[in-house]
């Protein structure tokens, strides 16, 4: 079997651990490297114009003037009058025993994070605004450099209110990509989304209730699963889509995606949990909510050509990644989904395992978003062993010889990498997985963002953007000569499917088909 034992398990075990497709077992685990002008004179820029900027260690700034009731640097103050520079009020002051002014905290201490350094860093060439895929097709939104730096130094004044248009933001973080100083900008974009929904919105809104309902999807799919063919029924009719469209401002433009007759983890209590052993190569498998309740066929496809590859397979209690809970401003509710996830997947990276998962969103909340937004004791030690599944067998493992032997029937796929991917350098290798296999067309659909982004595209007031955004990807694809579509991310498959008609499928199906170890994938 295929493998490599994750870096820094010294353990030997003498069990012989090559596959059947003569890896190397000693193939170099990759560490994880999550991503990460004068920036203090952007800091200061105001609305019409760029205004001197103050010098961020207490000094003046070049060029910058005085006036004449500005306190000095030696804490004295300016007369105004010539040869009398603060004299007077020096003298007044030793007098009465008191300070002539008392200085202000501009940044006073607090327990939210600090963003400034972030926020000094943007120097406003606006390669942000220019990549984002909501300001392309929707001139009303301000763009991701108004709610991150901008929002951010407006949250310091005395009327810290996060500007509404926060609710715009898809979360794509395709901003994150673009930056070219590294500018937090999805930090400071959940960071204003949180702040909006604690303060600003009252927990008895139809707003409120709407995102508590679409960032909490493990609550639907647990009630899903118990009856999935009477759930499914319900969610079709049309009358109740019209009713959640009008009530909770859902579209009914969409069709629910259907829940499976038996979800990922019932299966694999079902089969015995994991049926390969081994001491040095092993990974814990994030599936997140939908692979569990909606396409279960994409977990058995990454257990198959893991256990394939030689490696053991743990399955540990887990909760939502907290990607919905992020776009919908519920830090709370995620901070709550993260402390079960870190805790769990810490302890088994303490035992030799390494995480992957199969949805793109999710490796980028465990590598990314949690380190950004919680202090969890262990949330390092995951954001640095997490992998996307299909990155990992590249890293450790000749993928690319294995699926080179293949003699199976593979159709021609269109191919959509998700923003998501695409923020952890990942866009290309489903490009690289197609190519290693004889006869197969793997077609780049574009760059370009498919629009849905999750939640986002279910809510009525977002539809109709989330569709014209999606128009680029919808014509390659159309144009493609393709079989099928193919995506690492379910809600990016949601819109290829509604916007085209394609059926869509996961990339390690297409391997587990290519290794003939899942004939009924496609």
């Amino acid at each position: 079997m295929h493998g490599q034992p994750p870096a820094g398990d010294d353990s030997a075990d003498g069990d012989d651990d090559r596959c059947d497709h003569g890896c190397a077992e000693d193939a170099a685990h990759r560490s994880a490297d999550p991503a990460g002008g004068d920036s203090a004179q952007n800091a200061a820029d105001s609305a019409d114009g760029d205004a001197p900027a103050p010098a961020t260690d207490g000094g003046e700034s070049p060029g910058a003037r005085r006036t004449s009731s500005e306190p000095r640097s030696d804490g004295g103050v300016d007369s105004g009058v010539p040869g009398e520079v603060g004299s007077t009020a020096a003298a007044s002051a030793g007098a009465e025993g008191t300070d002539e002014f008392d200085p202000v905290e501009v940044f006073p201490e607090s327990d939210e994070m600090d963003l400034r350094p972030g926020a000094d860093s943007c120097y406003k060439c606006s390669t942000c605004d220019t990549n984002c895929p909501v300001a392309e097709v929707d001139d009303e939104f301000p763009g991701p450099k108004f709610q991150g730096p901008e929002q951010w130094r407006l949250s310091r004044s005395d009327a810290p209110e996060v500007d509404p248009s926060i609710e715009k933001c898809s979360n794509c973080m395709r901003c994150d990509h673009a930056c070219p100083t590294d500018v937090p900008l999805s930090q400071m974009h959940n960071t204003a989304r949180g702040k909006y929904v604690d303060d600003q919105l009252s927990p008895y809104s139809r707003t409120y209730i709407r995102k508590k309902l679409l960032s909490n999807y493990g609550r639907l799919g647990r009630i899903g699963a118990m009856v999935p063919r009477l759930t499914n029924v319900a969610l079709s009719n049309r009358a109740l889509r019209w009713v959640g469209d009008k009530v909770l401002g859902i579209t009914n433009e969409r069709e629910f995606p259907e829940f499976a007759d038996q979800t990922f983890r019932s299966w694999w209590e079902e089969r015995g949990g994991a049926q390969v052993e081994s001491r040095r190569r092993r990974v814990a498998y994030f599936h997140g909510d939908y692979a569990n309740y909606n396409t279960p066929e994409v977990g058995k496809a990454l257990v198959k050509v893991f256990e394939d590859f030689g490696y053991e397979v743990a399955v540990p209690r887990q909760r939502c990644s907290g990607t919905p809970m992020f776009a919908n401003g519920m830090l709370d509710d995620a901070r709550r989904a993260a402390e079960v996830n870190v805790s769990e997947f810490a302890s088994l990276i303490e035992e030799g395992y390494d995480v992957v998962c199969s949805c793109t969103s999710c490796s980028m909340a465990l590598r990314q978003e949690y380190p950004e937004l919680f202090d969890i004791e262990g949330i390092d030690r995951v954001a640095a062993n997490t992998y996307d599944a299909v990155e990992y067998l590249r890293i450790n493992e000749d993928l690319s010889a294995a699926l080179s032997k293949s003699d199976a029937d593979v159709p021609d796929v269109a191919y959509h990498a998700p923003c998501h991917a695409r923020n952890q350098g990942l866009a290309d290798q489903a490009l690289e997985v197609g190519a290693s296999i004889d006869g197969v067309q793997v077609q780049d659909v574009g760059d370009s963002c498919s629009g849905i982004s999750g939640t986002y595209g279910w809510k009525s007031k977002h539809y109709d953007t989330s569709m014209a955004i999606g128009e680029e990807m919808f014509e390659h694809m159309e144009s493609a000569d393709a079989d099928t579509g193919m995506t690492e991310c379910p809600t990016c498959a949601m819109q290829m499917e509604h916007g085209t008609g394609y059926e869509v499928n996961h990339t390690l199906q297409l391997i587990a088909v290519a290794l003939d170890l899942e004939g009924e994938a496609w």
